[in-house]
């Protein structure tokens, strides 16, 4: 049977995991019984966000129109631009993807980037547009603007509706038609392309693979050229989308190897694994693959256990998180007031947040998380250049001479009829404008320059708010721009409480200290005292609000008498309270923790 390897991707909510269920019936590859929406999103992160946060790789076998068998090796891609390291890493796995296009909503900020990303590996790119089912479908608008971003006839658009299921089947016969079928070589030693894993407790690492030449065997010894590691396969096999084991894997397939390994830091996306040297011909020389550009990351937060006997599972379980998520980076670091934890790199404001939350509901560690930060150049009065990745690190302002911050080149797609509203939020977030770009008859694209630090202070959520879901955006790193900027400091009962310390420039301050704050008056449980909360820059208090102690009624057992028993109570209680304020520490659960980096 012939191969086809291919992929789909698209802006986020364009209708990827719908696509890909009708694929999985059309093939049979999930029975009937088992089959229900969104299929391959197992998480159930993905399912209450509504949106795909991993790659899912899924073998289908099926017949054509002409009666010839195919496997089908399908990827089904995130659609968030803080995934984008996913899609990369799966348009390396395949010959071909489909570009699907929401027809209510048409292109938009990363259906720009995906497509870029397909050209770059050399993909054939299928167009294709979405829900044109539904009432609200501005089909042959969004068949224009893909045919004019394409470079095709607009008689080569594909249009279906994957929740109806129309025009599903001939799209597939048409991705059969022109994805190629991948080049092999069965006479060339083995070499495979590990382009995702993940950690199982009784097979070790299990490395998603895609197989470039060659064939593996079961039972086979194998090297990772990278980590120097050796290993015997403990089993191989298909995605079915379930592992299905096998006795071999061949040139071309898509599949899986358990390698038995128990440290995860010795598989890593990216590197090769081939036949270890007893099992190759002599004299053969094997060249490793090109792997991937590795990530860079933009927003650094810290977590720490808030129990610290949980470090060294925590520790254990980002290792094994990163084997799913190689895009986020960690290392340790020791703060006085947080104890032990690490410094983490994400790829974004919302990456970060569903790294947290993965390592809460699948590990079971309550986190202290800092402030989201991006990393700052400190020029010391000694005209040396430091890095900082985090408020806790920021020195002291007498050392300092010039504080820079990076900026980023932003690009956001909108309706024309949103423009007033947009350039009103980048005029107030202070965003330099360079120009205006028009695609199609109704749609803007607008660029701005702008610091990083506002991108993931939920940026996005507001061009979707004043675009009425129709904006998106997509962002690249400048460079370092000079500013005026200060640490803001936030204290819990006289108490620094670092995780919620941040770097903004001093025109920010009061706002920001008001609103955290405010924030954390709304999220903080009430304590037996009164708890005063206050934000500082330096030694001044710029902003303060207080929350009320929790009362109980001590003079509710009293019937009748002198008015002057109940003000003895009162008075009593009032002393304890001062007391327990004076004495008292407030303890902060993890989830407002997890709020405060949310807002």
């Amino acid at each position: 049977m012939e191969i086809r390897n291919f992929s789909i991707i698209a802006h986020i909510d364009h209708g990827k995991s719908t696509l890909a269920d009708r694929f999985l019936e059309m093939t049979g590859a999930v029975s009937p019984q088992k089959m229900k929406p969104q299929f391959l999103d197992r998480m159930e992160l993905e399912k209450e966000k509504g949106i795909t946060i991993k790659l899912k790789p899924v073998r289908m076998e099926y017949r054509a129109d002409d009666s010839k068998e195919y496997i089908l090796n399908l990827v089904d891609t995130p659609g968030h631009v803080d995934f984008s390291y996913e899609v990369s890493r799966s348009l390396a796995a395949v010959e071909g993807t489909i570009l699907l296009v929401d027809a209510t909503k048409g292109i938009q900020a990363q259906t720009l980037a995906n497509l870029s990303l397909a050209n770059q590996q050399g993909l054939v790119v299928i167009p294709v547009v979405n829900k044109i089912d539904s009432p609200q479908a501005e089909t042959e608008k969004t068949t224009e603007e893909l045919a004019m971003l394409i470079g095709c006839d607009k008689e080569d658009i594909i249009k279906i509706s994957a929740k109806q299921g129309t025009g599903v089947k001939e799209l597939l016969e048409i991705a059969i038609k022109k994805v190629p079928c991948p080049k092999t070589d069965f006479e060339k030693q083995f070499r495979a392309l590990i382009f995702d894993s993940e950690y199982d407790a009784f097979k070790g690492v299990i490395a998603y693979i895609r197989v470039i030449d060659g064939e593996i065997n079961e039972g086979e010894e194998i090297e990772l050229m990278a980590s120097g590691a050796k290993t015997q396969i403990k089993e191989l096999g298909y995605f079915t989308p379930d592992f299905s084991s096998q006795k071999k894997l061949s040139a071309g397939e898509t599949g899986y190897i358990a390698t038995g390994i128990k440290e995860p830091g010795k598989v890593r996306v990216g590197d090769t694994i081939i036949l270890s040297s007893k099992f190759q011909a002599l004299n053969s020389k094997i060249e490793p693959l090109a792997g991937y550009k590795e990530p860079v990351p933009v927003v650094f937060a810290s977590l720490y256990p808030e129990d610290p006997d949980d470090f060294d599972l925590f520790k254990d379980s980002l290792a094994k998180l990163r084997l799913s998520d190689p895009s986020f980076i960690f290392e340790p670091e020791t703060k006085e007031a947080l104890g032990r934890g690490f410094r983490c790199g994400f790829l974004g404001a919302l990456h970060a947040e569903i790294v947290s939350e993965r390592i809460h509901r699948e590990f079971g560690i309550d986190l202290v998380i800092s402030s989201p930060s991006v990393v700052f150049k400190i020029i010391t009065q000694k005209d040396k250049e430091i890095t900082i990745y985090s408020a806790t690190e920021w020195p002291d302002v007498s050392q300092i001479k010039e504080a820079k911050e990076p900026w980023v080149n932003l690009e956001v797609m909108s309706l024309i009829r949103y423009m007033g509203g947009l350039l009103d939020l980048f005029k107030n977030i202070g965003a330099k404008y360079i120009e205006t770009r028009y695609f199609g008859q109704e749609k803007i694209i607008l660029v701005y320059e702008l610091p990083l630090r506002q991108v993931i202070t939920n940026l996005y959520e507001k061009i979707k708010n004043i675009s009425q879901g129709y904006g998106s955006m997509n962002y690249k790193i400048l460079e370092f721009r000079k500013d005026n900027l200060v640490k803001l400091e936030i204290l819990v009962a006289g108490e620094k409480k670092e995780a919620f310390s941040k770097i903004i420039p001093e025109s920010e301050a009061f706002r920001e200290g008001k609103f955290l704050v405010e924030k954390l008056k709304s999220v903080l449980p009430p304590e037996q005292f009164s708890v005063a909360l206050q934000a500082a820059v330096g030694s001044k208090i710029i902003a303060r609000e207080t929350i009320s102690a929790r009362r109980k009624d001590v003079t509710g057992y009293l019937y009748g008498g002198d008015y002057s028993r109940k003000r003895k109570l009162l008075e009593k209680q009032k002393k304890g309270k001062k007391l327990l304020r004076d004495a008292g520490k407030v303890r902060i659960p993890a989830n407002v923790f997890l709020e405060i980096f949310r807002s």
